[in-house]
This record gives structure tokens, sequence and C-alpha cells, in this order.
């Protein structure tokens, strides 16, 4: 037994999304220029993912076809369960995205009303939704009624901290047809700042008949999660920047849930790996250049992980050519980490609270 990790939980019942069971209680959060396809298949491949969701989509934008909007919404047979976050203010073109990702073969759509980003809001979507509480009861319902698969809202616990509306929210949802609400445990007002409010999330808990609520914000650790869980009484945990600094963590706690142990994540030369199977996943979708680009914040936590030294990090950094990248890598592995072994369990990663827009991270 790992000394350093909580008691082993008690039984929990399966989370569901209506008729859709999920594998495990912990989700991969939404993250805008995150979670792609090539990240998610990496998640799944690892383990222990109950659900993955992709980037925020542009419901205008998926139905003008724009092929950026397509390319978010990619998939293959091994991402499954499969849901995509929507977002747009207005409901006839929330509801014709929903259908069409209904005839897409998608298995749950998640209404975003969460995302504080300004071009987001002033849009009059992501979190601002919270604004407009009758509005947006009707545009949900509007989803809700348009297809049959599961439907989910993902929102914050307010705008600000004198109007903690997501209780009242999660009711209404519960009672218009939503299968489950994720809750990020800040407002609008605080950003990515601050602390994560557990006891605000455990008064959506408390507000609800029925339906999961999915506890979300600052869990990077198996200690974490059973905190969000025992403190809140929530029934699942979605984890974003956790994943990024440790792709392991969902195979890590379904272990625990089911042994009270885990093996550790991976070890450099493990991660090294990875890093390298994401990249060749993300080379089938799209040109050198664009994956060389968009490649690059994902290799960041790939490499502070890592604890590769921050000048091969620039290195990696300013690569422009696939000859760029792959002398950066041979210098990054022939190098290795500047603690802790290559096959070793390296030191963990601190994983700041960012300062601004997932975009910036």
């Amino acid at each position: 037994m790992n000394q350093t990790l909580p008691p082993k939980p008690a039984f929990r019942p399966a989370v569901c999304y209506g008729t859709l069971k999920l594998e495990s209680r912990y989700l991969l959060s939404p993250l805008a220029g995150y979670t792609n396809l090539p990240f998610r298949r990496i998640v799944r491949e690892l383990g222990g993912v109950g659900l993955a969701t992709t980037d925020l989509v542009n419901a205008r934008g998926l139905l003008e076809g724009s092929e950026k909007t397509l390319q978010l919404i990619q998939t293959c047979p091994e991402d499954s369960p499969f849901a995509v976050q929507i977002f747009g203010s207005k409901p006839e073109y929330m509801r014709d995205a929903a259908q069409l990702l209904e005839s897409r073969g998608v298995d749950s759509i998640d209404i975003n009303m969460g995302c504080p980003v300004n071009r987001i809001v002033k849009g009059g979507a992501g979190a601002s939704m919270m604004c407009r509480p009758s509005d947006t009861v009707s545009l949900v319902q509007t989803v809700v009624d348009a297809v049959r698969i599961p439907v989910t809202v993902k929102m914050r616990l307010g705008w600000d901290d004198s109007d903690l509306s997501a209780p009242f929210f999660a009711r209404e949802f519960e009672q218009v047809g939503i299968v489950a609400v994720a809750i990020h445990g800040r407002t609008r007002e605080q950003g990515f700042k601050g602390t994560v409010n557990h006891d605000g999330i455990r008064q959506v808990v408390e507000a609800v008949e029925s339906i999961p609520v999915i506890g979300n914000g600052d869990v990077t650790s198996i200690a974490d999660a059973d905190f969000m869980l025992k403190t809140t009484g929530c029934a699942g945990v979605s984890i974003g920047r956790g994943a990024l600094a440790n792709p392991w963590i969902f195979r890590q706690l379904v272990q625990w849930e089911q042994t009270g142990d885990c093996y550790p994540p991976g070890n450099f030369d493990e991660r090294l790996e990875l890093l390298l199977r994401q990249f060749r996943y993300l080379l089938e979708m799209t040109t050198e250049n664009r994956a060389i680009s968009m490649f690059r914040k994902m290799g960041h936590w790939y490499l502070k992980s890592m604890r590769v030294k921050p000048a091969l990090r620039h290195e990696f950094q300013c690569a422009q050519t696939l000859a760029d990248f792959d002398q950066a890598i041979r210098n990054i592995a022939s190098q290795g980490p500047t603690s802790g072994s290559r096959t070793g369990t390296l030191p963990d990663m601190h994983i700041p609270v960012p300062g601004g827009p997932v975009e910036r991270w």
C-alpha cells in the first residue's frame, strides 16, 4: 500500500448519463486547445477515463461547416463514449447543432455555460448565460427536446459571489431533462484565480433530486479527487490541468478506487514515447507545420513534467520544421531529466493555478 494515498473509498454506484453508463466516475474536462482527438486517444489508451469531451465547439460554426470547427469534433472508434461541448446564445443554432451531432453518432452533448473568456461571454454564450435565467432554461430545454441522446450542462457557481445561481439552474435543468451537470467551483468573476469553493459544489449536489453532479476544479491528484468526492458528495470528478501534467491520473484513480493503491505515473522514457505518439496522431489530422504549431502548448506540459531543462524546452518550442522538431527530441532524449532518473518515478510537477484563459496556458 502506498502510504501517501487516501484510504480506499467506500463503494459508490456507477455514474449514468441517462441511459449512458460511464466506465468510471473520472472524466476528462474540455479544455480549449488541449482536449483534441490526439490527446483523447492517449488518455483512453492509458485507461480509466469515463468520458472525454471536445474543446468547446461553436454551434454556428458547426452548422456552417467551418473546417476548424469540424476538426474539433473529429473522432475515431476508440474515442468512446464521446461527448461534444457546444456553445452559443441562439436556441435555434444550439438545437440544430445538437441534431447534427446526434446524426453523426455522438454519445452525449454538453452545453457550455462556464467559459469566462470575453469573446465568448460578449456573444451571450458561456458564463454569461447565467445572467439570463429564463432565456437560458428555455434554450437548454430546446436542445433537450430536439435530441434523444443525453444532454448535460457544464457551468460555474455563478457570475460572481453575490449571485451563486448554480443550485437554481441545476434544479431547473433537471426538470427539463438534463441528465447531469458539471460544476467548476469558481465564479465567472474569479476566472481561474483563487480557490475552488467545495461548499458551493455541495449546494448544487443538494439542490438536485437524482441526476449526477460532477465536481471540477483544482483536482491534480488522487488526494484532491478524494477530497472533492467526500466534501461535496458529487458523483464524479472532471479533471483538466491534472491530466495535462499526468495523463495516467484516470488509470491511477480507478486503481485506487478498486484496490486502495495504484501504479506510479509514467517515467521519463514513457512520457517521451507518449509525447511522440500524441504528435503522430496530430500529424495524421493536419499538416506538419500546423501540427508543430498546435503541439507547442501540449509539449510544454510534457517537458515540464519530464524535468527537461529550460534551454531544451526552449529549443523544442522554437522548432519550425519536422527536422527541427526531431533534433530537439533527440537532444532531449540524450540529456534526460534534470532530476530523478529516466526509468524511476519523477518528482511531482507543480501545477499552478492559471492566471488567464485556457488559450494562454
